[in-house]
């Protein structure tokens, strides 16, 4: 998946796969993560919001299934 590089404290890039509905994110921790079955509006309000990781905190983290795909 194509990520693209943000700027955030928390967040160093965001992908999306419409198809699958997934969103990776990767850490400024080097963790990347997938999130399973997010709405394309998530992603938008995600890429859209002014704060990436309070978005992330907010919307994303502990409602989606994840799954840590590299270290």
């Amino acid at each position: 998946m194509i990520r693209q590089s943000v700027s955030s404290t928390d967040i160093s890039s965001i992908g999306y796969d419409e198809a699958i509905r997934t969103l990776e994110i990767e850490f400024q921790n080097g963790g990347v993560y997938q999130y399973f079955g997010v709405p394309y509006e998530v992603y938008v309000g995600l890429m859209n919001s002014g704060s990436y990781g309070k978005y992330f905190h907010s919307n994303i983290k502990d409602v989606y299934s994840s799954q840590r795909i590299s270290a």
